[in-house]
């Protein structure tokens, strides 16, 4: 006897316009920049002004913010190391179904395990471009726009990234942006270099 909802009852749909079709239809190719660092590190700003760029070259993307998604699809979930990886886990199926739509999706979430990256990675492992914000804390803290380290620092927020609760590196991320002589690149550098990516690789085109 089968229960009903049960993952052998479930089958994959197949339609006749697929992701090739979609491609070629807005004149790009689909993947997912997925932008990881330390809160205050830049990644939003990135994503912004990453998505403003390709905007103005007539290409298609959308933003998966990490806090945005808090609002609505992970409205439920707190910040337990099990909630971290299942807030993840679900930012990266989403970004998985926007790529196949042929869009490039531009995820900015802290993302601190490494684990959880790379099960998105191995989602969509041809077309997944970690983009690494690795910007001291110390910068970090001294910008603190949400006013969260100083949160953290007294106490009153547990479980923070970087303070009392780890951030593991990529060990092999395809962009890694940082300080040059002490001081951070603007957001349209970073982007710029981004884009750059994508050109080199071909996302910004069809096959």
């Amino acid at each position: 006897m089968s229960t009903l909802g049960h993952p052998s009852n479930v089958f994959w749909h197949q339609c006749t316009v697929g992701k090739a079709e979609r491609e070629k239809l807005l004149n790009q190719q689909g993947c997912i920049v997925w932008i990881t660092g330390l809160s205050g590190s830049g990644k939003s700003t990135l994503a912004c002004t990453l998505g403003r760029e390709l905007h103005s070259r007539g290409k298609l993307s959308y933003i998966l913010d990490g806090d945005n998604v808090r609002h609505g699809l992970n409205k439920n979930l707190g910040f337990s190391p099990e909630d971290r990886t299942e807030n993840i886990r679900r930012v990266g199926e989403v970004a998985k179904l926007f790529a196949d739509a042929g869009l490039i999706c531009i995820t900015s979430l802290i993302s601190p395990y490494r684990k959880d990256r790379d099960a998105c990675r191995a989602m969509l492992p041809d077309a997944f471009v970690e983009v690494f914000m690795n910007i001291p804390i110390e910068v970090c803290e001294g910008r603190d726009p949400k006013g969260l380290y100083k949160l953290a620092r007294a106490g009153k927020i547990k479980g923070f990234t970087g303070i009392d609760d780890p951030y593991e590196p990529p060990l092999n991320c395809e962009i890694e942006l940082q300080l040059k002589e002490g001081a951070c690149p603007t957001p349209n550098e970073m982007a710029g270099q981004v884009v750059s990516y994508l050109e080199g690789r071909g996302f910004l085109q069809t096959l």
